[in-house]
């Protein structure tokens, strides 16, 4: 399989690192976060201006942007610092998180829903609300790689249903992961700081419910209004055939993936060294496992069950590309907001307390949704979690308040644009590699100011 060049080529054109560099953003100037910015507007905009240009190059130019980045960090901060920052992107965030990609999108690929599926208004409903409850058992990626395939299959006839992919990604891909670590990664990073496995069952249930009842409703009502307007004529079947799974080895292959995220925050064997870098020997070992239960799925699944399924290696590819960049453009901007009030972005941090130096939980959510929207999620609800404290017994008690603002905008402000959460821009490549059309950058943006931004607002009166 061809796989992300890219990133590679940063670190080895510089030297191998002896230790870690671990530069403070207290002494960076907002300056650093524009090549990050230069990435998000090539995203946005050239794929609707030079649409060929975009994708026969995007890699290049996501490349690009990191070079820009790298190259004048190397000048002002030594090449072996350079080196090392670039190595821990790499080693410590997305390796990790790239091999757990790679795993649930090729076993979700290898499940095939057979049988007769028509893109009703209530059979897209359904298939919607069962994304959505599943999301927290086998994370947001697994169940959108499991369901997008039997989504645009059962829609397949329809004229109208760009609404219904941007739904799946507001609920399946980011919504529904709310209820357990297991369901979004930043979620899972909060177990691994020590909060406990149910505290967001428990606490984060009713802005789950609210937030996915109110959704699927006017997802409902959207649809049947589509389906009046569009009137289309459905598919003439003979024999209607009844609903079943070919591929149940990959269900069995998801439940291993899931196994081994959640042995991961169990099992502390200790820390190896890479090339100066520490890393947790259980972070490696998952690697290996979820490159392992890969190649597995591949050999075990029929070609044709993939073909079959509309199975391409196009979109994990494309991520895998982009994302690179993205880890590497935005590290100086998470640097900042770590610096806290010692760092650029000290105005912004002042904000999440008051008078008295107490937290303010509804700041906490929209200033962890604003960025979790643009950043990478996980990353941005660390920087949050350790500015409330960073202490879990506090946060999960006294602090619970926070701790559920700082869960909820990581999670639910992830939909607010492609980039927010990994399985958002999956979603999106899978549905336009089979010939289907997705919004712009800037379009599902809109769509997001206009159907989520109201009910986090409304989240925001009725919790926070």
């Amino acid at each position: 399989m061809k796989v992300t060049r890219f990133a590679l080529m940063l670190f080895l054109a510089l030297p191998l690192p002896v230790q870690a560099a671990g530069v403070s953003g207290a002494g960076m100037s907002l300056a650093w976060g524009l090549p990050f910015a230069g990435l998000l507007l090539s995203i946005a905009l050239i794929p609707l201006l030079a649409g060929a240009i975009w994708h026969h190059h995007y890699g290049k130019i996501a490349a690009g942007w990191a070079l820009l980045l790298v190259l004048p960090f190397a000048v002002v901060f030594g090449p072996e610092v350079a080196a090392s920052e670039v190595w821990h992107i790499l080693l410590q965030e997305y390796i990790p998180f790239i091999a757990l990609l790679l795993a649930l999108y090729v076993t979700g690929g290898g499940v095939l829903l057979k049988g007769t599926l028509i893109g009703t208004p209530a059979t897209n409903t359904a298939l919607l609300a069962f994304g959505t409850v599943i999301a927290s058992v086998m994370g947001t990626t697994g169940a959108s790689m499991l369901l997008i395939r039997p989504v645009l299959r059962a829609n397949a006839f329809r004229k109208q249903k760009t609404h219904t992919f941007v739904f799946f990604i507001f609920l399946v891909s980011n919504i529904g992961g709310s209820l357990t670590p297991l369901g979004d990664p930043p979620l899972y990073l909060g177990f691994l700081k020590g909060v406990s496995f149910f505290w967001t069952t428990t606490h984060m249930f009713g802005e789950f419910l609210l937030c996915a009842v109110l959704l699927l409703g006017i997802y409902y009502v959207l649809d049947s209004w589509a389906w009046a307007r569009e009137k289309p004529v459905a598919p003439v079947i003979a024999k209607r055939e009844k609903l079943s799974i070919q591929g149940y080895v990959n269900l069995w292959l998801i439940g291993a993936v899931v196994a081994m995220v959640l042995a991961q925050g169990y099992w502390r064997p200790g820390d190896v060294a890479l090339f100066g870098e520490k890393i947790g020997l259980e972070r490696l070992v998952g690697v290996a496992v979820f490159i392992g239960i890969s190649a597995l799925s591949v050999w075990v699944t029929p070609r044709k069950l993939r073909e079959d399924n509309g199975f391409a290696w196009g979109a994990i590819l494309e991520v895998a590309k982009l994302f690179a960049a993205i880890f590497i453009t935005m590290a100086p901007v998470l640097a900042i907001l770590r610096a806290g009030t010692a760092g650029a972005a000290a105005p912004l941090v002042a904000l999440t307390s008051g008078a008295g130096g107490e937290p303010i939980p509804w700041v906490y959510f929209w200033m962890t949704g604003a960025l979790s929207s643009f950043l990478d999620n996980a990353p941005t609800y660390l920087v949050f979690f350790n500015l409330a404290g960073g202490d879990p017994a506090f946060l999960m008690t006294q602090g619970a308040l926070t701790l559920a603002a700082i869960s909820c905008g990581a999670v639910f402000m992830g939909a607010n644009s492609y980039i927010g959460n990994a399985p958002n821009f999956m979603v999106k490549a899978i549905v336009e590699e089979q010939g289907e059309r997705m919004p712009s950058f800037f379009g599902y943006c809109g769509w997001a100011v206009v159907f989520l931004i109201p009910l986090f607002i409304l989240v925001t009166f009725i919790f926070f």
